[in-house]
């Protein structure tokens, strides 16, 4: 298997998003300054609240989506990624305790000659559909509309963004400051089909997306779809894999297509269940998305992270790694490789997280603990696939 540790730049993505951390790095952190995401003072003046606005979208997926469109004519495959656009957001303010009360305004640019209306209207009935499944299990957010813009020089497809706001009492954030030697690490699968869950989810997120598209899919797409991916790419490592879209995935009853364009899964239900019963007893959540597995090396202080019984990787993170063209090292910090969320608690309190996962039908298991270390934040992780040991 490939050494290679630059394949996502290769890609001309960043899984550690150096560049983009120094470039923020002086700018004001909010008033929690190590929670997961930054709370400021509330816009309505209560001295008691506070509030998170928050920006994310799915990404490169989109890219597959019209690709996936294109080869199958399906208009159904663009209705996930509007989960993808509210999950990427709505689970990132799960970590600082906020469950309810959100306000959502979307984005979606597009290149109107190649992205007609209905796939603008899959998409819109993606948000409105997802939205009402989350309103079911008691987290609402209500739509406050949105922009779609015509930029056909500058999105080659599509893209779908999205903004939530969300007002919370101070009281209940949860603060990953609070994150201490010997707490335990619960983690919750991303793959499966959960409860609210409506077919096969093979745990892909919005992450890793890029890499995922070159290492599966079939070289036959290069020349096909040109559009699908940037020109300043080195043309060898485009669609450098071996399915079509149309394959099916071994080791599940759904395509590669289907497999990597799973709707993002959400932990919302979870998490409100969970935080209405034990909020005091978390000393932190963190959504593995950027940075995989190796993301919570930015939260804590003082902390050295353990990972010494992971989840099982999927088989869709194994395909990719069969591919032979990324390392398992660089793979743990490019996909969250079967884990997308992590609560950081006493061990005492573990079986309250597990036992609450499996009511909605999700693995979870400690994964871990944190143990003391001196200077920077460390992560241990032990590999499933071939029980190596990595250290970042």
């Amino acid at each position: 298997m490939s050494t290679n540790t630059n394949t996502y730049n290769s890609l001309g993505v960043s899984s550690t998003k150096e560049e983009v951390h120094k470039a923020i790095e002086k700018l004001d952190k909010g008033i929690y300054t190590g929670a997961f995401c930054k709370l400021i003072p509330d816009p309505a003046g209560d001295p008691q609240w506070c509030a998170a606005m928050h920006a994310d979208g799915a990404g490169t997926k989109s890219s597959l989506a019209y690709l996936m469109f294109r080869e199958t004519g399906d208009f159904g495959v663009y209705r996930g990624i509007a989960q993808d656009s509210v999950v990427m957001n709505i689970d990132d303010m799960l970590c600082v305790g906020a469950t309810d009360g959100f306000v959502m305004s979307n984005t979606i640019d597009r290149n109107a000659h190649l992205v007609g209306g209905e796939a603008i209207s899959a998409v819109i009935e993606g948000y409105a559909s997802f939205l009402d499944t989350l309103s079911q299990y008691g987290v609402n957010v209500s739509m406050s509309g949105g922009e779609t813009a015509d930029v056909g020089d500058l999105a080659r497809t599509l893209i779908v963004n999205s903004t939530l706001f969300v007002r919370m009492k101070r009281g209940d954030v949860i603060n990953c400051d609070n994150i201490r030697p010997g707490d335990v690490i619960v983690g919750l699968a991303s793959y499966g089909q959960c409860r609210y869950e409506t077919g096969y989810n093979a745990g892909m997120g919005s992450n890793g997306l890029t890499a995922a598209r070159h290492l599966l899919l079939d070289k036959s797409y290069a020349d096909k779809y040109p559009e699908t991916y940037s020109p300043t790419i080195d043309r060898d490592k485009v669609y450098c894999g071996k399915y079509l879209v149309t394959d099916n995935l071994p080791g599940t009853g759904v395509t590669v297509g289907a497999a990597i364009l799973s709707p993002t899964r959400t932990y919302a239900p979870v998490i409100a269940d969970l935080l209405g019963r034990i909020r005091q007893g978390i000393h932190g959540m963190i959504h593995c998305t950027g940075g995989g597995l190796v993301k919570c090396r930015n939260f804590g202080k003082g902390v050295r992270y353990v990972k010494d019984d992971l989840i099982d990787v999927p088989p869709l993170f194994r395909a990719i790694y069969e591919s032979g063209a990324i390392s398992l090292r660089e793979m743990y910090q490019t996909f969250n490789m079967g884990c997308r969320l992590e609560i950081i608690l006493p061990e005492s309190r573990a079986a309250d997280v597990i036992d609450t996962a499996r009511k909605y039908e999700i693995q979870a298991k400690v994964i871990g603990h944190v143990e003391e270390t001196s200077g920077v934040n460390k992560v241990m992780l032990k590999d499933v696939i071939e029980g190596q040991s990595f250290e970042y």
